[in-house]
């Protein structure tokens, strides 16, 4: 199966249980098994008559995201990452919903011979991100499964429109429907809520941070490419970043900047390096180091330099200011109370980038379904206000 093919014309579609005759592909099996097996602490999932590549074994370790996404074209690519890998992350959300019998309810209403096409069907505007993703699940549920999708990560789709279609093994599709449906809708929805914060933050470029859900860091920073934002550092290895608390375990800013001086001098690193200041007279100090020569500062942190007011409002003279005396000598971060309605004032101020833990940690997920019957489902949504 291709990775995201277009079709430019879609009609509605109905469940077709019609028994297929032949299999050119390998489909899922009628019994779907748990192994007892493990390897690095996740399960190992074989099932019977599928596509070997549902075995999480050895080999499979750490094959990092280029393996997952060899030879896929993107609408936008995932961020790189050295050791993710979104295979594993797959199999494993697959898995955790298999459990040690499989799909009982597909099991027990369905033969594995009948076949559906389903379609995809938005019950709320945003901005759609996840296909890539997606495609990817059905594929390691099922290679023989066809999808075809009117739209690309990062299209607006708006509320009722169907775009996307899977053909194929109706135990497939179902096993596959709450998993792709997890990732496209928490994708979505942090893509939807990072268009409109990138949007209203311009000239500033709206950045998330590591504040991501635990196991989902590269599929959270990716739906935030999507939605035209851009990513902060992926972890704790690709950007040095001196916080207060470090700051403080350092015996100060300058002793602070100092070490990571040395530090990465000794390992030869050339990597950013981001500190956090929160006072003016912070902002006055690290000026002072980097006028001596010491550090590699690249960025400076500007953290609740954003005051709110009591009429729901905020004060960002501190945060310009703040912006004036470096001068651009350094970039700059604005964090903390930032908002959709308080992002375009901050951006305002001439800041270089504002950060967000909310586009990540507090995300509204995008209301999608995937149904086999969509002119009932229609009905029913419009009887309900949802489509």
């Amino acid at each position: 199966m291709a990775l995201l093919h277009h079709a430019h014309a879609s009609q509605p579609l109905r469940i077709s249980a019609i028994p297929q005759t032949h299999l050119s592909s390998p489909k899922l099996a009628s019994s779907l098994v748990l192994s007892s097996t493990r390897f690095g602490g996740f399960p190992t999932l074989p099932i019977a008559g599928a596509s070997s590549r549902w075995w999480a074994g050895p080999s499979m370790a750490m094959v990092g995201v280029k393996s997952a996404t060899e030879g896929a074209k993107f609408a936008v690519p995932p961020p790189a990452h050295p050791t993710y890998d979104l295979l594993h992350v797959i199999r494993l959300a697959l898995a955790e919903d298999a459990g040690d019998q499989g799909d009982v309810t597909c099991l027990a209403t369905m033969t594995p011979d009948v076949q559906a096409e389903a379609q995809f069907l938005a019950k709320a505007n945003g901005v759609i991100a996840g296909i890539a993703l997606a495609e990817m699940v059905f594929t390691e549920v099922d290679p023989s499964l066809k999808v075809e999708w009117t739209v690309r990560d990062g299209d607006l789709i708006t509320k009722g429109q169907q775009f996307g279609t899977v053909r194929g093994a109706a135990q497939s599709i179902l096993t596959a429907e709450r998993v792709v449906l997890n990732f496209m809708q928490r994708m979505s929805g942090i893509a939807t809520l990072t268009k409109a914060m990138a949007e209203a933050a311009k000239p500033a470029r709206i950045l998330e941070t590591r504040k991501t859900a635990p196991g989902l860091r590269l599929v959270d920073k990716w739906a935030v490419l999507i939605g035209g934002g851009e990513n902060h550092r992926m972890g704790l290895y690709d950007m040095v970043m001196v916080k207060d608390n470090h700051i403080a375990v350092a015996g100060g800013i300058q002793q602070a900047i100092s070490a990571v001086d040395n530090y990465l001098n000794s390992k030869n690193l050339k990597i950013g390096v981001e500190i956090e200041t929160r006072t003016l007279e912070e902002v006055q100090e690290v000026l002072h180091s980097v006028a001596q020569g010491k550090g590699r500062v690249t960025r400076v942190m500007l953290d609740n330099m954003v005051v709110p007011l009591e009429n729901g409002d905020v004060d960002v003279s501190l945060l310009q200011q703040a912006v004036s005396m470096i001068e651009g000598k350094f970039e700059t971060e604005a964090s903390g109370n930032v908002t959709l309605d308080t992002v375009s004032k901050i951006g305002s101020t001439g800041v270089t980038f504002i950060s967000s833990g909310a586009l990540t940690h507090s995300v509204k997920a995008l209301d999608i379904s995937l149904n086999v019957d969509t002119e009932l489902a229609i009905e029913v949504g419009k009887r309900t206000n949802r489509a």
